[in-house]
């Protein structure tokens, strides 16, 4: 798989055969000023392009013949004591492919022979390239590899399916577990339990177990909160395999069973889901896709008697960004929020509810991608709109102030885009007497 990867970039640089790419791999980070390490996890371009989850390593691809050279650090006996075992040249040449192993103080050697024309580097690691006495580029690379790593291969794809398998049973059993009067970090403890009894160590991102109030956080990192019967408990998590992520929501009753005006508000954001999945097909636009969910939206809100007007007046005046301020979705790939979803010349779109957009690209098949609607009262938007006069008359202000602790909720699923419209990899429950069955 990562030959396929080396091979895709470097047709990207077919007309500058003289130079190479090099590309540092991840160090081992530490808490502070002290010794504690955090457990490594390789940089995302260099995993993809190498398949080397170690610490310390770099790599050097000649754009003209495609060698691919991997440089490893020299260790000595003292890391051996440490850190275990020191593998030799040969070893990681039958482990990882290389058509080349040499150490970190060859480098310089190897790189002046080569003599390139230029060294094409990604960001930060120009200071790597002055040393050897070369001057860098960091114009192209990291652009090349944002358009690589957007279409995933079969084998990146069965990546994503193992982690999402793994978080789809892991939210499951959070759904079953949940209870009024548990703390948020023991709902956390059920779901990273899941997951790492499936060997999948790395968490593709912290993870959020928000309920009452803190549902409507879109970043929540609290998880000391007792869950509150007849609240919603919002859980926002994935899993990574190989280094691939998944990243899955679902919102829920703490009691298992919705009330009415929950039941009613769900409907719409599952509504404005399955709109937007209806959507994803290749040939398609991701603003115009978040357009039609925050339409959904919107228009279940003025059939509940929460915001009054048109719905072409109410999306005209921006009001459906008051209850849904996030964008419908991102890349998902080595990086939780993947590359490539603004290729160069591509600006961002300057309107609420639309600015936070993390991808505006047309669909094509091979991408993969979170589908994300959400609802949320949050008091710090819906507080200063009930008195601007734009948009104040549309709002139902006495509903709404009730609604202030009500908190959000948001369903995720993670999509791959077909020739035929999409595969969805999602299959924790989402309709609403599927998981009050689930729960009982």
């Amino acid at each position: 798989m990562h030959h396929e990867h080396r091979k895709k970039l470097l047709t990207l640089f077919k007309d500058d055969k003289d130079s190479v790419l090099y590309l540092k791999g991840g160090t081992v980070s530490h808490r502070y000023d002290t010794d504690f390490e955090y457990p490594f996890r390789q940089e995302s371009n260099f995993l993809y392009l190498t398949g080397v989850d170690e610490p310390d390593m770099s790599a050097v691809l000649h754009a003209g013949s495609g060698e691919y050279v991997l440089v490893i650090p020299r260790r000595d006996a003292k890391f051996a004591v440490w850190m275990g075992y020191v593998r030799s040249t040969d070893e990681y040449s039958d482990l990882y492919g290389p058509d080349r192993v040499i150490y970190d103080d060859e480098l310089s050697d190897w790189l002046k022979k080569q003599a390139p024309a230029k060294v094409h580097c990604l960001p930060g690691s120009e200071k790597d390239i002055r040393q050897f006495g070369l001057d860098p580029d960091i114009g192209h690379l990291k652009d090349a590899l944002a358009w690589c790593r957007v279409i995933k291969s079969e084998g990146e794809i069965a990546c994503l399916k193992t982690a999402a398998a793994a978080a789809n049973q892991a939210h499951l059993e959070v759904m079953q577990a949940v209870y009024a009067g548990a703390f948020e970090y023991e709902m956390k403890a059920v779901f990273d339990s899941h997951v790492v009894r499936h060997g999948q160590i790395h968490a593709p991102y912290s993870g959020i177990f928000a309920s009452g109030p803190g549902s409507a956080i879109l970043h929540y990192t609290g998880k000391h909160r007792r869950l509150g019967d007849g609240e919603l408990f919002l859980v926002d998590a994935g899993s990574e395999h190989n280094g691939y992520a998944s990243d899955i929501t679902r919102t829920y009753p703490v009691n298992g069973r919705f009330t009415a005006l929950q039941a009613e508000l769900y409907d719409i954001v599952l509504n404005a889901l399955t709109t937007a999945l209806n959507l994803v097909r290749p040939g398609n636009k991701m603003e115009d896709v978040h357009l039609a969910a925050a339409r959904a939206i919107i228009t279940g809100l003025r059939d509940t008697g929460l915001v009054k007007g048109n719905p072409d007046e109410l999306m005209e005046k921006n009001v459906f960004a008051l209850f849904f301020p996030h964008g419908l979705g991102h890349f998902l790939g080595l990086d939780t929020h993947d590359v490539g979803g603004y290729p160069k010349g591509t600006e961002k779109i300057d309107r609420p509810g639309l600015r936070f957009l993390r991808a505006r690209r047309i669909f094509e098949p091979g991408m993969v991608l979170t589908i994300e609607p959400g609802l949320y009262f949050i008091p710090a938007l819906l507080e200063p709109a009930l008195s601007e006069k734009e948009v104040s008359g549309h709002l139902n202000a006495k509903r709404l102030r009730e609604l202030f602790d009500f908190g959000g909720i948001r369903i995720e699923d993670n999509v791959v885009v077909r020739e035929d419209g999409h595969e969805n990899l999602t299959t924790v429950p989402k309709i609403r007497q599927e998981i009050e069955m689930v729960m009982s």
